[in-house]
């Protein structure tokens, strides 16, 4: 299939919240405590990041509500558009969200337990709101769809999943690659070229950031990535944003 070519590129943060605190490890594994979800916020507004990702993990693996406490906090200093996840497995939970301020909701796990939920997401609060969240990793010479923040391999076969996702009427997809997560090693390559020659919808890159060079490639080796997502390399200070964009700028990019 061929894929629409996108020409901005957004640089995306991901702040990924466990019991009121930003966390990250590598693979999905081993996280550690980073800072506070309101501080992060606010300082990748104010460092032009493009749109910002809030994904509340804690929820993702026990099946329960993304925390309001949190979010509303975060929601308060936001500037740029807001992705909310983590726990959303209802149109209840799309509405709820949405209500306290959320720009798009992303869903990852839900659609597994309901498969209808993107095209009832979509047809009630329109495609630009629905956000299809993958965490995906080789299984022999396949992808397969994992669930419960990365612990449980599902069988299904990711490339597949993603187009279904695509058809039933997701505005936007994100492919996260555990294999490459908190690695630092670069984008996982040839898994995002695989997921953009199936799909039509913007695709945004996750797993494996750690350094400029490494944005640098993905948009170059794949044009049709619509954004980079990242956690480490900007948490860290690995790579700081306005310098990102820059060194994109007079790369053509």
């Amino acid at each position: 299939m061929q894929t629409m070519k996108f020409s901005a590129k957004k640089i995306i943060p991901c702040i990924d919240v466990k019991d009121g605190r930003v966390v990250k490890g590598i693979k999905f594994k081993d996280n550690i405590d980073v800072a506070s979800p309101v501080d992060l916020a606010r300082k990748y507004c104010s460092e032009g990041a493009d749109e910002l990702v809030f994904y509340e993990i804690t929820a993702a693996v026990s099946d329960r509500e993304p925390s309001v406490d949190v979010l509303s906090q975060v929601i308060d200093v936001v500037t740029i558009p807001l992705t909310v996840g983590g726990g959303i497995y209802s149109i209840n939970d799309f509405e709820r969200v949405l209500e306290y301020g959320a720009d798009k909701i992303s869903i990852n796990t839900g659609v597994i337990k309901n498969p209808g939920l993107i095209n009832e997401a979509a047809k009630r609060y329109g495609s630009k709101c629905v956000v299809f969240a993958v965490d995906v990793k080789a299984v022999g010479e396949k992808y397969h769809i994992f669930t419960r923040g990365g612990r449980e391999d599902t069988g299904i076969d990711a490339i597949k999943w993603i187009k279904q996702g695509a058809d039933n009427g997701a505005g936007e997809l994100v492919v996260n690659s555990i294999d490459t997560d908190g690695v630092k090693g670069g984008f996982d390559i040839k898994l995002l070229k695989e997921v953009c020659d199936a799909v039509t919808i913007p695709v945004t890159a996750s797993g494996g950031a750690g350094c400029i060079d490494d944005f640098i490639t993905l948009f170059n080796e794949i044009p049709q990535i619509h954004a980079g997502l990242a956690a480490s390399v900007f948490h860290f200070g690995d790579v700081k944003i306005p310098e990102l964009k820059q060194v994109l700028s007079k790369t053509g990019l």
